[in-house]
């Protein structure tokens, strides 16, 4: 059986959703997680860059928080935020290199030479058995 295709009145739906799940729970993190990501594939990326911001202050540590925050930057051509983010997402934990590598939201990110070396800084150090957490101040 087909699954239905998702609308534009689903992501309406969708999004209506979870800002009301979150006006009734404010402190509802997984709601405020698909909220973002809802914005995101609907195309409101400032929306979905509030969202990451705000998440980055309740879950400071949280290394998916930080990658979708670079991911928000990445796709309104901030570069220079996206990569601070998407360091801090690694020295946190984030280590799923090959999603990385061909997410769409990073596209404009992976366009910049600094990206590149960021990659080989982290291949390298990962190649010695650096632990990246231990790394943040030569990032």
């Amino acid at each position: 059986m087909k699954r239905p295709r998702k609308t534009k009145r689903n992501k309406n739906f969708e999004i209506k959703f979870y800002e009301e799940l979150i006006r009734e729970n404010p402190h509802f993190i997984q709601a405020w997680m698909c909220l973002g990501s809802a914005y995101t594939k609907k195309g409101f990326y400032r929306e979905g860059l509030k969202v990451d911001l705000h998440l980055s202050k309740v879950r400071p540590k949280d290394p998916i928080v930080h990658y979708n925050l670079a991911c928000s930057y990445s796709l309104l051509g901030d570069t220079t935020k996206a990569l601070e983010a998407l360091k801090k997402a690694i020295v946190l934990g984030y280590d799923d290199f090959s999603y990385l590598k061909k997410d769409k939201d990073l596209e404009n990110l992976r366009k910049d030479k600094r990206f590149r070396e960021l990659m080989d800084k982290v291949t390298r150090r990962l190649f010695k058995g650096v632990s990246l957490s231990k790394i943040e101040s030569n990032f």
